[in-house]
């Protein structure tokens, strides 16, 4: 069992915050299991009793009536209102598959479960977590519908340095092994490396493709196909949906909508799959509408998705960094800086800038510097910025950190992910 201890201890924190928590990510990437196994056996420990905790798992079919929302509040109020000297601890899982009904007893009006959370959350002796899959559902509503008051704990697929600590051994092997297959938790269990890309391929097309086209009513699933093709082949790359439907349009020889595009571009993000990094000005201090870059939320699915055509791991490193950085809860954009040395106006990329609260850093992602060339031009972006703000190259062809004489840190990939170095 992986502790997912970072997880574990911002649900400790939150307890009794007056706030209901909302745990959001991927499907399959540990929510219920860092809920209902790791925060369960936690109270348990702390002598809470197995019959105040209410665990309710609305895609379990004993709980489908559940999903009614009035039926749900109900039910937890029976308990927790006839025992208002006892403590209780509320676990609903998969909470998006609630369900809008209207109660003919206050008049024909239309409830949703936000507005049951709302009611439970009044109760003093009581303490609500719910996991949630897509951003459409709870997680994008918590500032509008539970007025800020709600804790959201977004978890991730395991980081590299959780999926080191379950299997051990020589780091490189790990890292080429997690490059490869990602950390989606259920791969530990796999040792066949063909049963690990069925259960990928499987859980791609069975589940997250399943659960976009019907959420959405999606009509068009060869073109959200298409495009999610795409943006697996293109990570890390600058694209928009203009170019994205330009380029469907090419391939399938018909006209293609970039407003459709655009939506299920934004319908995948809602499911967790990918998400947006925007283009940020270093000078003018200002965002470019577009284009901006997309990153899978998990390298193995996104290589899962091009059936392990397109292994190229200097575009995946820079993925994979951007994820750790987004798992340690930093603001992170792609630079743009501009050069004018020669008279002309040049934009040129730094991969990303990496905001926490008022502190700033810079990192460039360079699988090899292993020419003067290509050295230069890691190099260039960082040096146009004309700040005092650290600048961090990640590289792979190195045994150990070091700062050079230009003053940027050059530290190993591995070090990164094993957070052995520190950013700020």
């Amino acid at each position: 069992m992986i502790q997912r201890e970072a997880y574990l201890n911002r649900l400790i924190h939150s307890m009794w915050n007056g706030e209901i928590k909302v745990i959001t990510g991927i499907r399959r990437c540990g929510k219920s299991v860092l809920l209902f196994e790791l925060f369960f056996e936690y109270l348990l420990s702390q002598g809470v009793p197995e019959s105040h905790i209410l665990k309710i798992e609305l895609d379990q079919r004993r709980y489908y009536r559940f999903r009614n929302p009035i039926t749900l509040c109900e039910y937890v109020e029976s308990i927790v209102q006839n025992q208002k000297d006892e403590h209780f601890f509320l676990f609903i899982d998969e909470v998006q598959l609630t369900t809008k009904v209207v109660d003919q007893a206050s008049g024909g009006i239309e409830v949703t479960i936000y507005d049951m959370l709302n009611e439970l959350k009044a109760y003093k002796n009581l303490d609500v977590y719910v996991t949630d899959s897509n951003s459409k559902g709870l997680s994008k509503d918590i500032a509008t519908e539970f007025r800020g008051r709600a804790t959201q704990i977004h978890v991730f697929s395991l980081s590299f340095a959780e999926f080191y600590a379950a299997i051990g051994g020589d780091e490189r092997k790990a890292l080429d092994t997690y490059m490869l297959y990602g950390g989606m938790p259920r791969l530990l269990a796999l040792d066949d490396d063909k049963d690990k890309k069925d259960y990928l391929i499987s859980l791609y097309n069975e589940l997250y493709i399943r659960d976009i086209v019907e959420r959405n009513g999606i009509e068009r699933e060869d073109i959200l196909n298409d495009i999610l093709n795409f943006l697996a082949s293109q990570i890390s790359s600058l694209t928009n949906p203009t170019n994205i439907a330009n380029t469907i349009s090419s391939m399938k020889n018909e006209k293609v909508n970039t407003a459709l595009v655009s939506n299920y571009v934004q319908y995948i993000i809602d499911a967790f799959l990918i998400s947006m990094a925007k283009r940020y000005d270093v000078k003018g201090k200002t965002y470019f509408k577009y284009p901006n870059k997309y990153y899978y939320t998990d390298i193995g699915l996104r290589n899962a998705r091009l059936n392990y055509r397109q292994y190229d791991p200097g575009h995946i490193m820079e993925n994979m960094i951007y994820n750790e950085l987004l798992r340690r809860g930093y603001s992170v954009d792609v630079g743009v800086v501009c050069d004018r040395s020669d008279g002309s106006k040049v934009q040129k990329e730094i991969d990303f800038v990496v905001n926490d609260a008022d502190k700033k850093i810079y990192i460039q992602s360079a699988f090899r510097m292993d020419t003067d060339k290509k050295e230069a031009s890691e190099l260039s972006s960082l040096m146009l910025t004309k700040d005092f703000f650290k600048k961090i190259i990640v590289r792979m062809d190195i045994p150990h950190h070091f700062y050079d004489d230009n003053g940027i840190f050059h530290c190993s990939l591995i070090d990164l992910l094993l957070e052995r170095v520190e950013l700020f």
